[in-house]
């Protein structure tokens, strides 16, 4: 009896590796043609629009009082220039810890923007991959054989995420 049921089991398993199905899926093609994500890289440009321009500023701000240092007079007394010196480096100081700030706020932010995107890209990706009975859904570009067995649900996924 236990010869019989090990014999089935060797039989079955074969069959069931070849039964299996696989996708591949574009996800950056598709989550770059979706609308929300078109208005969350519109909101991190103007966030980085207005981050730059304050930099200008700051930057327009340094340039000019690093000429007035150069301008200073031969005459001019030591304590002015350490004076001087200390405030250009206080301004550099506060443009390198606002450039920090910024990268950081604007990286932030694109990850709550693209957050709520990534996920609705995912869960489609799973009903399709559910639906389709696949075994393994594979991101288009990883793998360097695809055979003809293999289908691209891309486009599956992009009409999902239409309704």
């Amino acid at each position: 009896m236990f010869k019989r049921i090990l014999l089935a089991i060797m039989i079955a398993f074969p069959m069931t590796l070849f039964a299996q199905k696989f996708a591949v899926i574009n996800t950056q093609g598709l989550v770059e043609s979706l609308p929300e994500y078109k208005e969350a890289q519109e909101k991190l440009e103007t966030v980085a629009k207005q981050y730059q321009e304050t930099f200008d500023k700051l930057r327009e701000e340094f340039g000019k009082k690093f000429e007035e240092f150069q301008a200073l007079d031969a005459n001019t007394t030591e304590t002015i220039k350490e004076l001087r010196t200390k405030e250009l480096q206080e301004l550099d100081t506060k443009m390198q810890q606002f450039q920090q700030t910024a990268a950081q706020d604007i990286q932030r932010q694109q990850q709550q923007l693209l957050a709520p995107i990534q996920e609705k890209v995912l869960k489609a990706v799973q009903s399709v991959g559910s639906e389709g009975g696949y075994t393994f859904v594979f991101e288009d570009g990883v793998p360097l054989y695809v055979g003809a067995d293999v289908t691209d649900i891309t486009e599956s996924v992009k009409a999902r995420l239409a309704k």
